[in-house]
């Protein structure tokens, strides 16, 4: 039986089995595979690089990167591109990419390759941009120019996005992650109940839901109870919920590490450029 988020945070949010989450692949892609390796040409070859990365940086939180997935396979098969943009509405784009049925066969045999691989030693958790992120990110690959998200465009972005994770509903998922932008300080407060679906879609199937925020604030409302991990850059004090601190601008400067807070887990962006014996020497100051 495969792991969950939730076997490893207890009923008041204490992160029981989570000290160290990582974002990895841009590092682990470049030192195993070179610079221009792409392991999702099928679902072998990601088990190949994903064991190899796991072994490496022995992380408690398995994650396969799905806006990657999707990624890679559109830069394979750029005759789609054109087809994104074909029609005006901001959501367009992200509806075209998502419902390509070969990348979605894909993740499907990813995930399942993944977990036999695992065998239930920890949970595998599905990253994808939020909403807002993927919704312009697909803009962008549909060659748009910049643009004013509204609540409207990132509500249908949920609905696409939660009919994508329905399609490995039949999988033991261990947890989805969504992640807002980095580095996008104009974006206006997050509004999690526009992602009302998605938080619907984790619900009926038991998935734990984690948010990364970017820069842009938070709007607190009820949608934020129902969410069970949330990650941010300096943590936030709330009751009942685990909480990531977002350490990656201080790790890998060996600057001091904040201390956690009981309900708290460490969480860190490995730079696809750090020299390798610098990153084994941070995630055991991580491990304390």
């Amino acid at each position: 039986m495969s792991q969950s988020l939730a076997d490893l945070i207890s009923a008041d949010g204490v992160p029981t089995g989570i000290r160290m989450w990582l974002k990895s692949s841009a590092y682990t892609r470049r030192l195993l595979l070179g610079a221009s390796g792409d392991p999702w040409e099928s679902a072998s070859q990601y088990l190949s690089y994903f064991s190899q990365a796991q072994g490496l940086l022995k992380p408690d939180v398995a994650v396969i990167e799905v806006g990657e997935l999707f990624d890679s396979w559109l830069s394979r098969n750029p005759e789609l591109k054109p087809e994104l943009g074909g029609k005006r509405k901001l959501s367009f784009p992200l509806r075209k990419l998502l419902e390509q049925t070969q990348p979605r066969a894909l993740l499907a045999e990813v995930v399942e390759a993944v977990l036999a691989h695992l065998r239930g030693q920890k949970p595998l958790v599905l990253a994808m941009p939020s909403p807002r992120h993927w919704l312009q990110h697909a803009n962008g690959l549909a060659g748009r120019g910049a643009m004013e998200v509204d609540s409207d465009s990132v509500e249908d972005a949920a609905m696409y996005i939660a009919d994508l994770a329905r399609a490995v509903s039949v999988y033991e998922v261990g947890g989805l992650l969504f992640e807002e932008a980095v580095g996008d300080q104009s974006s206006e407060p997050i509004d999690l109940e526009l992602y009302r679906p998605i938080i619907n879609v984790a619900k009926h199937y038991r998935w734990p839901l984690a948010v990364r925020l970017g820069d842009a604030g938070l709007v607190a409302n009820t949608a934020l109870s129902e969410i069970d991990v949330l990650i941010t850059e300096f943590g936030l004090e709330r009751s009942g919920m685990a909480q990531g601190v977002n350490v990656s601008s201080t790790l890998w400067s060996n600057e001091q590490l904040i201390p956690l807070m009981a309900n708290q887990f460490y969480f860190a962006e490995v730079p696809s450029d750090e020299r390798p014996e610098h990153v084994l020497d941070c995630l055991a100051r991580l491990r304390g």
